[in-house]
């Protein structure tokens, strides 16, 4: 069984770890096998391609490599600060997500 992440596609996250410390970036991907997450902008690496039907002249092109969850923090949409976040059930007794800073739940 896999372990449940704090991130979720689509979430507006801030990096705190490695060369891309203290950016922001929205998620593209999560890949939960391995935890890891793409995130726009974020560790972008030059991958090297042949050309094909899609790049006719092939080349060097620039793209998002995977980075670790744990060098990640969601943003409080209310603050608009990195905030860690907590699990706990709701009125209607499902299980969601809220902000430790503020103690609103993340939508």
């Amino acid at each position: 069984m896999q372990k449940k992440l704090h991130i979720k596609k689509g979430d507006i996250v801030y990096v705190n770890a490695g060369d891309d410390k203290g950016k922001k970036g929205k998620i593209l991907r999560v890949i939960p096998k391995t935890n890891r997450a793409i995130v726009e902008g974020i560790n972008m690496v030059s991958k090297h391609t042949k050309p094909n039907a899609n790049n006719p002249e092939g080349g060097i092109i620039k793209k998002e490599a995977a980075i670790h969850i744990s060098n990640l923090m969601l943003i409080d949409p209310s603050t608009g600060k990195p905030t860690r976040v907590g699990r706990k059930k709701n009125a209607d007794n499902k299980l969601v997500r809220y902000s430790k800073k503020s103690k609103e739940e993340i939508k």
